[in-house]
């Protein structure tokens, strides 16, 4: 079975009653390569454990089946729970999990369907989950990889250098956990219903450690959402409604320039290791009275 011939599609679905949800951010793939291409990305022939998160009809799911020991399949729409029941009925090394992504426990899922062995995970992320699923998946800690097929803007984003427009707070927040890589481009013709954006499959490898080391990694992550807030405004401007009670305005561009930044400079342009040196920075002021 082709899961992704348009007709077969249809005749499967039809024959559950399945309608697309656009509430789900449902869309199912018809260029059979790109299961076939995220698959062989994966990892899962190498490390023989997979989680997946929102299989669809399954057929990146049967392409995993094909080359894992075991996949897990996180569904979180009971409607398809019987499509997948069908199509993937073939396989005898995958289970379907319904389930939400961003509710359940990862790491617990991975103990107790693989043991102490490691696992990678896959995705076709629908759009609106994209952020807090990536999250999800990076504060697990549970995989060797994460492979996902995201909106190809968030997938530049998430890969941004400091200093471009796409450059934000999220890359920051990637960069900090894993390292990212642009696999390939998805054109929007390849999926049914057609999206009206193209998709990129994007890849995260988690570091063993964090990509820099902060005294406060609340404090680090506040001050990359302060200096993102007001993007286009200068750091210290940007940084006055967080560091406001202990430091003027002066105060903080001497903080700035302490740790060799211009006090003109915008947040947009700080690498991971400069953000780093001034959390640091602020670590070490006493605490507002």
């Amino acid at each position: 079975m082709n899961l992704c011939d348009i007709d077969v599609i249809r005749a499967v679905l039809g024959r559950h009653g399945f309608r697309f949800s656009k509430s789900l951010g449902q869309n199912f793939l018809t260029d059979a390569s790109v299961p076939q291409r995220i698959a062989a990305y994966s990892g899962a022939d190498r490390v023989g454990n997979v989680v997946e998160i929102g299989p669809g009809m399954g057929c990146l799911t049967a392409e995993l089946c094909r080359r894992a020991n075991k996949v897990i399949a996180v569904e979180l729409d009971r409607a398809l729970l019987p499509v997948l029941a069908e199509t993937l009925a073939g396989f005898d090394n995958c289970e379907v999990v319904q389930g939400d992504v961003l509710a359940l426990d990862l790491a617990a899922l991975c103990r107790e369907k693989f043991g102490v062995q490691g696992a990678v995970a896959c995705a076709n992320l629908p759009y609106y989950i994209t952020t807090p699923a990536i999250t999800a998946l990076l504060e697990s800690r549970a995989f060797e990889t994460i492979t996902v097929m995201v909106q190809r803007e968030v997938a530049q984003r998430i890969c941004a250098q400091p200093g471009t427009a796409a450059y934000g707070a999220f890359s920051i927040y990637v960069q900090y956990w894993a390292q990212p890589e642009i696999l390939f481009d998805v054109p929007a013709n390849c999926f049914v219903p057609q999206p009206k954006v193209d998709s990129a499959v994007l890849q995260l490898t988690p570091l063993a450690q964090p990509a820099v080391a902060v005294r406060d990694e609340k404090l680090f992550f506040a001050l990359v959402r302060a200096a993102f807030n007001m993007r286009r405004k200068t750091l210290v401007n940007a940084l006055v409604p967080l560091l406001g009670g202990r430091l003027d305005k002066a105060g903080i561009a001497a903080l700035l320039e302490s740790v060799g930044l211009d006090a003109r400079v915008r947040g947009e342009r700080l690498s991971l290791q400069e953000f780093a040196a001034l959390a640091d920075k602020v670590a070490e002021l006493p605490e507002e009275v």
